[in-house]
C-alpha cells in the first residue's frame, strides 16, 4: 500500500510513525535521532530530562530547562535533516518554561498530554513549531479544539488518539480501565476523525490523526491506517533497540515480562499508567515510601501523602535499578524477546 506522509511545516516524513515520547531518559536525543534519521519523527521525552545534570537534586527546572535545550541541539547534530519532536507533559510545574525553550531551539512538533494544552498555541504563536494534544476519546477532542479554535483561531497540526494499551499514564480513569466494555484503539480513533472532519472542511486544513497505544505489529499498523489514522505513534517497540538511551537493564526487563506482569498501577501522582509489576511495585502495595526529597515535578502530586516519589522510581528504572524503579510498558511489551535495531522495528512494522 502507499504509505501516507505527514506534514510538519516544511518538513515531510518519509514514513507516518512518530517514535513516541518516554520518560524519564528512555527517549532522548540518540533514539529521536536515529528514527528522524530514518524518515519518521523521532521524540524527546521532556519529563525531569535533566535527571544527569549536576544541580537536579538542587535547581532541579533549571536543570530540566537546560537539559532539553542540550539534547535537542544534541539530536540536530545528529539529524539536521530530520523532523524531531518533544513530548512536554501539561502536568509538569515549569511546562510553560519548557515549551519557550524547545521553541528557542527551532523544535519541530510539541505533542502534549497528561492534562488540557488550553494555552500551547499562544506559546507557539509567531514560530515554525507545530504542536499536537494527545486524547483519549472524540469528547477531548472536540473540547481541545473548539477551546483552540475560540481562543486562538488555531487548529492542531496533528492529533494523537492513545487507547488504553499504551505504556506509562493513561488518559482514562481507574473505572473507566476497569470497564468490560472499555472501547478499542480503533473504535477511538474513528471517533476522533468524525469530530475532525467538520474543522477540516471549514479551514481547508488537513489534521493527521495518529493512532497510539498498544500498537505492535504492521498487522496493527495497517488496521490504524485502513480506517483513517494518517500514521501510528509508538513506543514501547523502540524501547528493546540498541538505539534506546535507556540503561541494559531496563531494556531486559521488557525482554524477561510475561503477558501477566504487565497491569495497570495508581501512579503517586493520581493517574493510572500501565507498568511491570516487578518487585518494587509489589513492595509499594505494602508500604508507603517516606519521601524526603521532593523534586516539585508535576502538579497533582503532594509528597505529604503520595505512596512514593515518581521521579525516584523512573530514574532508578532507567538507569539500570530495575528492581527498585518503575517501568513503565504497553500492554503488547511481553511480546518483544530481543533487543535489535530501530532500522529493524521499522522495516517489521511497515512490512505490510
Amino acid at each position: 500500500m502507499n504509505l501516507p506522509q505527514l506534514y510538519i511545516g516544511s518538513k515531510v516524513t518519509k514514513i507516518p510513525i512518530i517514535q513516541g515520547g518516554m520518560g524519564i531518559g528512555v527517549s532522548l536525543s540518540r533514539l529521536a535521532s536515529t528514527v528522524a534519521n530514518l524518515g519518521g519523527i523521532g521524540v524527546i521525552s521532556g519529563v525531569q530530562i535533566g535527571f544527569r545534570e549536576e544541580d537536579f537534586e538542587k535547581n532541579t527546572s533549571k536543570a530540566n530547562e537546560r537539559a532539553l535545550a542540550k539534547e535537542i541541539k544534541k539530536s540536530r547534530s545528529l539529524s539536521p535533516n530530520g523532523i524531531l519532536g518533544v513530548n512536554l507533559m501539561v502536568a509538569m510545574k515549569n511546562y510553560k518554561e519548557m515549551v519557550k525553550i524547545a521553541v528557542n531551539e527551532n523544535i519541530d512538533l510539541i505533542i502534549s498530554g497528561a492534562g488540557l494544552p488550553s494555552e500551547l498555541p499562544s506559546l507557539v504563536k509567531g514560530s515554525n513549531t507545530k504542536i499536537a494534544p494527545i486524547v483519549s476519546s472524540g469528547k477531548a477532542a472536540a473540547v481541545i479544539i473548539k477551546l483552540w479554535k475560540k481562543r486562538y483561531d488555531y487548529l492542531p497540526d496533528l492529533v494523537i488518539v492513545e487507547g488504553p494499551k499504551a505504556g506509562g499514564h493513561l488518559g482514562f480513569s481507574l473505572d473507566e480501565l476497569n470497564e468490560k466494555d472499555l472501547p478499542s484503539l480503533s473504535k477511538i480513533v474513528k471517533d476522533v476523525i468524525k469530530v475532525i472532519r467538520p474543522y477540516e472542511e471549514e479551514s481547508d486544513k488537513e489534521i493527521p490523526i495518529i493512532a497510539a497505544g498498544g500498537i505492535y505489529d504492521s498487522k496493527d499498523v495497517k488496521e490504524m491506517l485502513d480506517i483513517g489514522a494518517k500514521g501510528v505513534q509508538i513506543g514501547t517497540r523502540f524501547v528493546a533497540t540498541h538505539e534506546c538511551d535507556a540503561s541494559t537493564e531496563f531494556k531486559e526487563a521488557y525482554l524477561n515480562s510475561k503477558k501477566e506482569d504487565i497491569d495497570i498501577v495508581l501512579s503517586p501522582v493520581g493517574m493510572p499508567g500501565q507498568a511491570i509489576i516487578n518487585p518494587f511495585i509489589k513492595k509499594m502495595k505494602l508500604i508507603q515510601e517516606k519521601v524526603t526529597k521532593c523534586y516539585n515535578c508535576l502538579t497533582p502530586c503532594n509528597p505529604s501523602n503520595t505512596p512514593y516519589c515518581i521521579s525516584k522510581a523512573l530514574i532508578n528504572a532507567v538507569s539500570g535499578d530495575v528492581d527498585n524503579g518503575l517501568i513503565f510498558i504497553g500492554k503488547n511489551g511481553h511480546r518483544i524477546n530481543k533487543i535489535v535495531s530501530v532500522k529493524d522495528v521499522i522495516a517489521e512494522l511497515l512490512d505490510f
